[in-house]
């Protein structure tokens, strides 16, 4: 005979951990199930390891979708203070790294105990190395057939998350879920990624490893002002991660190697008030000596101020301020922080989370076509869409 429960929710991450205290707050009797041997393994890692999970300033704005308003219902009702308000009653110390951004000061075990605490006050029974073998509508609720056994729920809420960091055990099983049920999938593609780089640029990105500079980084409608970081492998680093979000295969990345100084006019100001200053000295004024010493090589020239012409002046600034710079490709799955696109929001309400058509079946979190920027806005769509779904079940 089937196990019953009122509400059953696949995955034990941020999105489903705070769906399930919600609903059994609520008084229904909810079951969370993963395949993973642990809960919350992307919470744990996240940020360092200290969980950036929430931003102050969040707005629909810093969301990407195909449908831009699908998320304001949820985030209008569950704002950043009411989760700052749930671990500040647990305790939790905090810090802002950046502006908005919040991260635990210690541990994100920390905020993962936090949940789990809750979930264990609401009542809710969590199972891990759990798998769904197969979900199917079953009269007015829906029949889950997992390695536990038969299991017969009144809704089922998929906060299954997306394709990023497989060796947490993300997988693309609420896409799979979603395409059964008739629902569309939008295109999805590594976000909040390093960009890899081939030939020259791996090779001189390889020997500054670990040299991070402050830059203006455009691409398509996306514009930063974030630290750039270089890796092994090419470039890394807030601006990156950032400027990933609107990155396609073959698109060159124009970066502001002086993000609010005139090179040029800096330059030609230089020659004149200190001639016999020489460029790699005004340069490591500017950029980690390593940097500056790289720069000289790459541009090949070096000197004093008064005997740059105008000429090399300009490839100087152009070089310093139009830096184009085209990547091979990202490091993908691997190292994304998070999915761009995922289920179409197109047949979802934006109020309850369910399914137009069958209530009984609900998504949340990472695992729809919403997508944040870099800064603690994924964990707070993740807590704004779980509450949304968790009070209306």
């Amino acid at each position: 005979m089937a196990t019953q429960y009122d509400v059953v929710i696949i995955g034990a991450g941020a999105a489903g951990l705070m769906c399930a205290l919600t609903a059994g707050y609520a008084g229904r009797s909810v079951l969370v199930i993963d395949h993973a041997n642990k809960p919350g393994k992307k919470i744990l890692m996240s940020g360092g390891g200290r969980c950036n999970f929430t931003n102050m300033a969040t707005t629909p704005a810093n969301f990407f979708s195909a449908n831009p308003h699908f998320c304001i219902s949820a985030l209008k009702r569950y704002r950043p203070e009411h989760f700052v308000e749930l671990v500040e009653r647990h305790g939790l110390e905090y810090v802002e790294k950046a502006p908005g951004q919040l991260f635990c000061a210690g541990s994100a075990k920390d905020l993962l105990h936090i949940l789990l605490t809750e979930c264990d006050w609401a009542g809710v029974d969590i199972r891990l190395k759990t798998s769904v073998e197969q979900l199917a509508q079953h009269g007015e609720g829906m029949r889950l057939a997992t390695s536990m056994g038969s299991i017969e729920a009144g809704a089922v809420v998929i906060a299954s998350g997306g394709l990023s960091i497989p060796t947490m055990g993300a997988t693309g099983f609420g896409y799979d879920i979603a395409r059964q049920f008739g629902l569309e999938v939008t295109g999805t593609r590594a976000a909040l990624v390093p960009f890899t780089l081939t030939s020259q640029w791996k090779a001189r990105a390889e020997a500054l490893a670990g040299v991070s500079t402050e830059v203006q980084v455009r691409c398509r409608d996306g514009q930063y002002r974030e630290p750039m970081l270089f890796t092994h492998r090419g470039v890394s680093g807030p601006a990156m991660l950032q400027i990933s979000s609107y990155w396609l295969p073959g698109d060159e990345l124009d970066i502001n190697l002086l993000p609010g100084e005139d090179a040029l006019a800096a330059l030609t100001s230089a020659r004149q008030t200190t001639p016999r200053r020489r460029l790699s000295t005004w340069l490591g004024e500017r950029f980690p000596k390593r940097l500056a010493q790289s720069l000289v090589e790459w541009q090949g020239h070096d000197g004093v101020l008064a005997e740059c012409s105008n000429a090399t002046l300009s490839e100087w600034a152009e070089t310093l301020n139009q830096w184009c710079l085209k990547p091979a490709g990202t490091e993908g799955w691997r190292t994304a922080e998070v999915t761009m696109g995922g289920v179409s929001t197109s047949a979802i309400s934006s109020k309850t989370f369910e399914v137009q058509g069958l209530p009984q079946l609900r998504f949340i979190g990472e695992v729809l076509d919403v997508t944040g920027e870099l800064g603690g806005y994924n964990f707070q769509w993740a807590w704004a869409s779980a509450v949304a779904c968790g009070q209306s079940l």
